[in-house]
């Protein structure tokens, strides 16, 4: 989903990493809040969608490790959308534009 540019084995954002990182982030704000609405923990969530909850707390910060943008699967956001009850387009950010990396 996203491109590296490797100089002098020093990798390189390019400007659709930070469009990724920026989409990720609002989608880990969009977890936390439906998450905090309905009074659950993060445990219990993670549990529940049948992930870890390293995991989890990772996607609420929008990243898979430091430095890193996270990239969930589908069924794992499809799984948090149910066991938060509500539909997927809500946790996902309205605004897609721009961060398919051959564009």
């Amino acid at each position: 989903m996203y491109h590296r540019l490797v100089r002098d084995a020093v990798s390189v954002a390019t400007p659709d990493d930070d469009l990724w990182t920026a989409y990720v982030e609002a989608l880990g704000v969009s977890l936390s809040r439906a998450r905090a609405d309905r009074g659950l923990s993060q445990e219990r969530v993670a549990h529940a969608a049948g992930i870890s909850t390293f995991t989890y707390r990772k996607l609420e910060k929008g990243e898979s490790n430091p430095g890193t943008p996270a990239n969930p699967r589908l069924r794992t956001l499809v799984s948090l959308a149910e066991v938060l009850d509500v539909p997927l387009r809500s946790i996902l950010p309205p605004d897609a534009r721009g961060i398919a990396p051959g564009r």
